[in-house]
């Protein structure tokens, strides 16, 4: 298990940048994902297993399993940032940073110019709170 990256508030939005494009693919992929994955339900709902697969139900099988290595590539790409994706719909991502010597989430969502808020590890997007405070500016 690889030690938790802790950023400051600036260090996390300088890899805005770059986070940005990374969730952007993440939601455009998954958006299609989401499409292809209900084709193929509706399309494998009335297929006995004795009939066999037929090649349209293969081609979509084979597309969903490929968008989500697209997928998985990104979120790849996030972990090796330090961040996580909270939410593929949102776009929401967390940094671990400090706050009064606690690990708590620096909170970002797509849109969002900065890092304005965060919350308490436990506590999940619907206890962000603005950041009304300096979180350590000097990490050891």
């Amino acid at each position: 298990m690889r030690q938790v990256r802790l950023f400051t508030r600036a260090e996390a939005e300088r890899t805005l940048p770059l986070v940005r494009r990374i969730v952007a693919d993440i939601q455009e992929e998954y958006g299609h994902w989401c499409r292809v994955m209900r084709q193929y339900e509706l399309a494998a709902g009335g297929i006995r297993a004795e009939w066999g697969e037929p090649p349209e139900i293969i081609r979509l099988r084979e597309e969903v399993a490929a968008r989500a290595e697209v997928i998985s590539g990104c979120l790849r790409e996030l972990d090796m940032i330090g961040c996580m994706l909270k939410g593929f719909d949102t776009g929401t991502v967390d940094f671990h940073s400090l706050r009064d010597d606690r690990v708590v989430l620096l909170c970002w969502c797509a849109g969002e110019e900065r890092i304005t808020h965060w919350h308490e590890v436990d506590a999940g997007f619907g206890g962000r709170q603005p950041i009304d405070q300096p979180f350590s500016e000097v990490l050891s």
